[in-house]
């Protein structure tokens, strides 16, 4: 079996698909994941110490949760052992941890056992790993897309770190689809086919983070474009079987659309809101911009007519950094049909607009006296607090005056409809109660 498994791997440059042939073998072909990878940071520095620990690396598809696991064996001169949570039950687990042993014993060499899916294990099984990786038999590499928290049982969590890992961004998997086109040892550098930088910013794109992916579409588009010896648009699409959609993130087409997908929202039109926002993530937008303007959105043309539209904007922006594209683009629509369908209300916005008119139209003015700081003896002696009236000694209500003197008056709060104008009606009526005979 090892002298098979050998002329296996001699022989694996010519069956293997380009994306494992360009799976990289250092860090320093690694692309993306910065946060962890990074110089300096905490698993780049343990790896390259040498000080293996057991990992859970939880990211999406495509984002080198496998090609990482290598690299730690090959980094650190271990043994990869790579298995399978659908496959594998816990006869085999026992099986890979006695040969651990074995080779650990007899030549003082570690074994990477990296468990794909390991959330698909079940308590058992996951039971059966806990002395190899507590008395360090193994170093458990388990990679999932499901959050390791619900998961992986609370035992094995604890005696492994946890890495997240994000969706490669478009500019780095454009990186990688050149260097596949370039590498004429593993990659396809032999067959001379360059391509145009919308072919590539198309396939980075349609992969949606995915490093597997889109290198899948640069070989069947390679494939296609042997005869002219270039990947243009046309090729890219038929390889992803799908339309470039004109958008361009830094042009004109990325303002038009977020504009029109603000102005759906702001109109109260939630079927065109989710069109808009449907274009945009199916183009590639970013997410995290997306969520961000929902949340500007909230305050700026929602406010105060219904408080909790910013309460699900921003738990739709953490539901995105929680779950990730493409399951939270149903967070993403569930937040924009709600902006839409709020009563809408730009009062709070105006307030803070014309207020900042006032400052910068008039300096900074003195504080009133009476509403001045008056913890210090110092500040009571010279008139600080002086006439301040506690609103709590009158029922939370109180009509004085908190605008520097020569702004008293001024009015930059007008409620408009719904929760706001109740609460503003509310306070009137407590600070101007109606006559007696009304």
């Amino acid at each position: 079996m090892d002298l098979f498994e050998s002329a296996l791997e001699d022989r694996f440059d010519e069956y293997a698909p380009l994306a494992a042939r360009m799976r990289p073998r250092s860090l320093e072909g690694f692309v993306g994941q910065r946060h962890i990878l990074g110089p300096g940071r905490a698993l780049r520095t343990r790896i390259e110490s040498g000080g293996l620990s057991s990992i859970v690396l939880w990211g999406p598809a495509g984002t080198g949760k496998t090609t990482l696991a290598h690299v730690i064996a090959r980094v650190t001169d271990a043994h990869f052992e790579p298995m399978s949570a659908v496959a594998a039950g816990v006869a085999d687990v026992r099986k890979v941890i006695a040969a651990a042993k074995e080779r650990l014993g007899q030549q003082g060499r570690r074994t990477v056992l990296f468990l794909d899916e390991i959330h698909r294990f079940n308590k058992a099984q996951q039971d059966a790993l806990l002395p190899a990786v507590e008395n360090g038999w193994i170093v458990l590499v388990g990679a999932t897309t499901e959050n390791p928290s619900f998961e992986v049982n609370s035992p094995l969590m604890s005696r492994s770190l946890l890495f997240r890992l994000e969706a490669l961004a478009e500019e780095d998997l454009v990186a990688i689809l050149k260097n596949a086109l370039e590498d004429s040892d593993r990659g396809l550098g032999q067959l001379g086919v360059t391509a145009d930088q919308a072919a590539l910013e198309h396939l980075a794109r349609g992969a949606g983070g995915d490093a597997r992916s889109a290198l899948n579409a640069l070989e069947a588009a390679a494939l296609m474009s042997a005869s002219t010896g270039e990947i243009d648009l046309n090729a890219a699409e038929e390889a992803l079987q799908r339309r470039a959609l004109p958008y361009d993130k830094g042009g004109d087409w990325h303002y038009d659309v977020i504009s029109a997908f603000i102005k759906s929202m702001r109109g109260s039109d939630p079927d065109a809101a989710v069109y808009w926002l449907a274009r945009m993530l199916d183009a590639g937008e970013d997410p995290r911009f997306i969520a961000r303007r929902m949340v500007i959105f909230a305050s700026e043309d929602v406010g105060n007519a219904d408080p909790t539209a910013l309460q699900v904007a921003v738990a739709a922006h953490h539901a995105l950094e929680f779950v990730g594209l493409p399951e939270a683009s149903l967070n993403l629509s569930q937040a924009a049909v709600y902006l839409s369908i709020a009563p809408k209300s730009n009062a709070s916005a105006k307030a803070i607009w014309a207020a900042t008119e006032a400052v910068q139209a008039t300096g900074p003015l003195p504080v009133p006296p009476h509403v001045r700081d008056s913890h210090s003896a110092a500040s009571r002696a010279v008139g600080a607090g002086r006439g301040y009236r506690y609103p709590h000694d009158t029922g939370g209500y109180v009509e004085q005056d908190y605008l520097p003197e020569d702004l008293r008056g001024r009015r930059y709060f007008e409620a408009v409809t719904g929760r706001e104008q109740e609460l503003a009606e509310r306070l009137r009526r407590h600070l101007r109660p109606p006559p007696a005979d009304e």
